[in-house]
């Protein structure tokens, strides 16, 4: 019984310890509950792991906004300031294979027809180009009146304008054929 007791205490006292340390665990991934893009104060609405093949897991993710929404398309059109965090746990998440989950991304969130915004996908996609290892994290953010915002592990990768581009980028994880149905599903808190 004294055991017990021990274990439970042990157990409530680490809960606890990541409440109040304003994180949430995702996988093996302790997300930030709150965080800041272009100035502007975010709290995390969801989270959850991209997996392959059911098993192997690729990376934790979360999304980031002003308010909480579960509403996919609100979140897709909203011309307000918000960040996916994308946190990396498998030594399969190479450099190649994050570039082909990308443009795979992009045609299925625009339907197979990236044709207008080519230029803009290749700049991106260029982000993605140096090594990736684990624990390596990208911040995916999108700041009113600048545009989608990149950084790896708090350096800036580069900035890519326009409302259509940061639609077609968030319905990668938020569309209709998303790049993992359960991690949209925790990203938007249901």
């Amino acid at each position: 019984m004294k055991k017990l007791v021990i274990i439970l205490i042990t157990v409530l006292t680490v809960g606890v310890t990541y409440a109040q340390s304003g994180q949430t665990e995702v996988g093996e991934v302790m997300l930030p509950n709150s965080m800041q893009a272009g100035g502007t104060d975010l709290i995390l609405n969801g989270a959850g792991i991209r997996k392959k093949a059911m098993v192997l897991k690729l990376y934790s993710g979360g999304l980031y906004l002003t308010e909480k929404s579960n509403d996919q398309n609100g979140i897709i059109n909203a011309d307000k300031a918000m960040v996916i965090k994308l946190v990396i746990t498998s030594s399969f998440v190479s450099s190649e294979a994050m570039i082909d989950a990308i443009r795979d991304g992009f045609d299925a969130s625009m339907n197979g027809n990236t044709t207008s915004l080519k230029s803009e996908i290749d700049k991106f996609i260029t982000f993605f180009s140096d090594e990736i290892v684990e624990d390596d994290t990208f911040d995916i953010t999108y700041q009113p009146g600048k545009g989608v915002v990149a950084y790896k592990n708090d350096n800036e990768l580069g900035v890519i304008t326009g409302m259509a581009f940061k639609k077609a980028l968030f319905g990668i994880w938020l569309g209709d054929d998303p790049a993992d149905k359960k991690l949209k599903k925790g990203m938007l808190g249901k």
